[in-house]
């Protein structure tokens, strides 16, 4: 008995399958069970312009299994083209989108199995949300990480050399031929942005949950291999569904650890925590900002791909990969099933490591905890995120004078005006998920400050979040963020905040007293957004220290 016999068995469904035959497909496909695979293709977007070619593996692999593909897409935004202006408000809400598109398609039409063809940064959180909250059969292939750039034996990536090429440009460093060679030569073709940013941390998530194949987060986009990943997931999904395996069975708590253990060990995106507690949210599964800081403090930074370092995702690949890090930790790692059909453990435990300082052993670790620390104190009393194996030594405590923007672009012209000097704190608030709407990136002001040559001098903070590209002392995600009210929107000019990254603080110097006169007066401004998609989630979305999921209700 499958799910689909619900739409395709019995006498009364003769008008179903006139539709379904309408299709084109075979009488035999009845007896076959029906395999959704949801593809984000788009041209829009870098990473997922070559899955075409993916999808047809896929379907090869799930014939070959025994079942029958139907095919589906959902949206994808780049966030590199939406970033730094209104289009960034759209790509966290687009996560919510996918997650309620794949359930409303796969509930609708009764399909019994999934595969998810995705990429970039939005997309793989939202079908990971959507395969637990359905709890299907699932497998997700990652179209994979695009190649290096080169301008002669230099190595190009996106935003070492596009987005902080722009600051430099400003600061005299390049000529504008220069930057012109960077933009067309960063990004040679298909695949997720090389370095560890969001894209591929999530990949990587995917892969160490269990919930893709072994080797696929790091395999780039353009190699015959990830045909044959793609393939072999094809076939993998039928023989899920065949054993009665389903997302939740994977989606454990041992598997989110597990991933949250190699994010650390990588130094990934802060956006992973956002993401890992809202698939854990539909999967089930208590995850809070204590598992991140726990799993940090007691995993070592083993790997620097950038933006913290030179490292690229391909050099990870050919170092042993996911594999090659869960390795390191194997003691650590718990024996969690994979879609693979084999437990994580006897992944990590076959993995050969052939490069000791892209995946370097613990007791030569680039840092003695994870890349991310969780902060909290009276600025940020339910949270804060940095990406702490991105902040140099020197910049690891930091204290500094406030410089409040209500908005990205009011920032972003300070600092390109040069008017941002040396012991500031930019404070960029009414970005956050109510706020903004949408918890816009803020790699633009993070990467002008680096390009300008500040990043070891002048701190961020922001109720919004950072690219995975991001580096120096940027503080995202406090929470309560401005608009509800959060601390963050009582700074002023002129206040002093103290950061203290290994004391896990982030405080407004000011007395109580004072604070709680200026909370006294302090009113919610109006709405940024008051019609259409992104007003709506405003009124229905929840902390970022919660993983801005929808509220229930």
């Amino acid at each position: 008995m499958f799910r689909s016999d619900e739409v395709k068995k019995g006498v009364d469904r003769a008008p179903h399958r006139a539709l379904l035959y309408a299709t084109g497909m075979p009488t035999k496909a009845l007896d076959m069970p029906f395999i959704g695979v949801v593809s984000s293709f788009t041209d829009l977007v870098p990473g997922h312009v070559g899955m075409r070619d993916l999808e047809r593996w896929i379907e090869k692999g799930v014939h070959t299994g025994g079942g029958y593909a139907f095919f589906f897409s959902v949206p994808g935004i780049c966030d590199g083209v939406a970033m730094g202006h209104s289009g960034m408000k759209y790509s966290l809400p687009s996560r919510e989108l996918i997650a309620d598109m794949i359930e409303s398609i796969v509930e609708a039409h009764k399909l019994d199995a999934l595969v998810m063809l995705t990429n970039c940064d939005k997309i793989t959180p939202g079908m990971l949300m959507a395969a637990g909250r359905l709890n299907l059969p699932t497998v997700v292939v990652t179209a994979g990480p695009m190649l290096s750039g080169r301008i002669g034996n230099k190595r190009l990536s996106l935003v070492r050399d596009t987005f902080e090429a722009v600051g430099r440009f400003r600061a005299g460093e390049i000529t504008e031929e220069e930057l012109a060679r960077c933009e067309m030569e960063a990004c040679p073709g298909a695949g997720a942005c090389q370095g560890l940013y969001t894209a591929n941390t999530m990949a990587c998530m995917t892969e160490a949950l269990g919930m893709s194949l072994p080797g696929c987060a790091t395999t780039p986009a353009v190699l015959a291999r990830k045909r044959r990943i793609a393939f072999d997931s094809g076939v993998a999904v039928v023989e899920l569904l065949k054993r009665g395996v389903r997302a939740r069975d994977i989606l454990t708590q041992g598997a989110f650890e597990n991933a949250i253990r190699v994010d650390m060990a990588m130094g990934g995106s802060t956006n992973t925590v956002l993401h890992l507690m809202a698939v854990a949210h539909e999967a089930q599964v208590d995850l809070g900002l204590e598992t991140f800081d726990r799993i940090s403090r007691e995993t070592p930074n083993i790997s620097k791909l950038r933006p913290a370092g030179d490292y690229m995702m391909e050099d990870l690949d050919a170092a042993g990969g996911i594999p090659g890090v869960l390795n390191r930790f194997l003691d650590r790692v718990a024996d969690n099933p994979t879609v693979a059909g084999v437990s994580i453990k006897e992944v990590a435990g076959r993995a050969r490591i052939l490069d000791d300082d892209v995946i370097r052993p613990l007791d030569r670790a680039y840092h003695p905890e994870g890349g991310l620390a969780i902060l909290r104190g009276n600025l940020a009393p339910d949270g804060a995120v940095v990406k702490q194996s991105a902040v140099s030594e020197k910049a690891m405590r930091f204290e500094g004078t406030a410089r409040c923007f209500d908005s990205e672009e009011a920032a972003m012209e300070a600092i390109s005006s040069g008017s941002i000097k040396p012991g500031d704190v930019v404070v960029i608030r009414y970005e956050g998920p109510k706020g903004g709407p949408g918890m816009r990136e803020m790699l633009a002001p993070t990467s002008a400050i680096v390009g300008l040559g500040l990043s070891e001098s002048v701190a961020l903070i922001t109720d919004g979040r950072f690219s995975g590209g991001t580096k120096g002392p940027c503080i995202g995600h406090i929470s309560p963020e401005a608009m509800e009210g959060g601390p963050i929107g009582l700074i002023k000019d002129g206040d002093r905040i103290r950061i203290d990254i290994p004391g896990r603080r982030v405080d407004l110097l000011v007395d109580e007293t004072e604070l709680a006169k200026r909370r006294e007066a302090w009113t919610p401004p109006e709405p940024k957004v008051k019609k259409g998609y992104l007003a709506r989630y405003a009124r229905l979305v929840t902390s970022a220290s919660t993983g801005a999921v929808y509220g229930e209700g």
